[in-house]
């Protein structure tokens, strides 16, 4: 199918400036089922970025799977990794978003 300009720039044109590791579920929900990247699937965070900012998504074995704009920047990141995304208020003491990313903001490596 065809990539509308935004998710050919996350793709293509924007610099990438961390990397969320994800679990395997999460690498499946992704992949498979086309979800957005709940905080509860991350394992590791790597690199320093502010929301806005694009990561690359990796697997457990460090493949790069996915591209992404995030909605928390990694200190936040960092404090709600794995956890569920109703905890998220109750750790930062707020909560912008449900997703790490969202499916929108997500672009699959093919």
């Amino acid at each position: 199918g065809r990539m509308d300009n935004k998710k050919r720039w996350i793709a293509f044109s924007s610099t990438v400036c961390g990397c969320l590791y994800v679990d395997e579920g999460a690498a499946r929900a992704l992949l498979e089922h086309g979800k957005s990247l709940l905080p509860s699937g991350i394992i590791r965070v790597e690199g320093s970025f502010e929301m806005g900012n694009t990561v690359s998504i990796c697997d457990p074995a460090g493949k790069e799977i996915a591209r992404g704009i995030v909605n928390y920047s990694s200190p936040e990141v960092e404090r709600i990794k794995g956890l569920q995304t109703k905890e998220i208020a109750r750790v930062l003491g707020y909560k912008d978003y449900d997703e790490v990313v969202h499916r929108n903001n997500l672009v699959l490596d093919v």
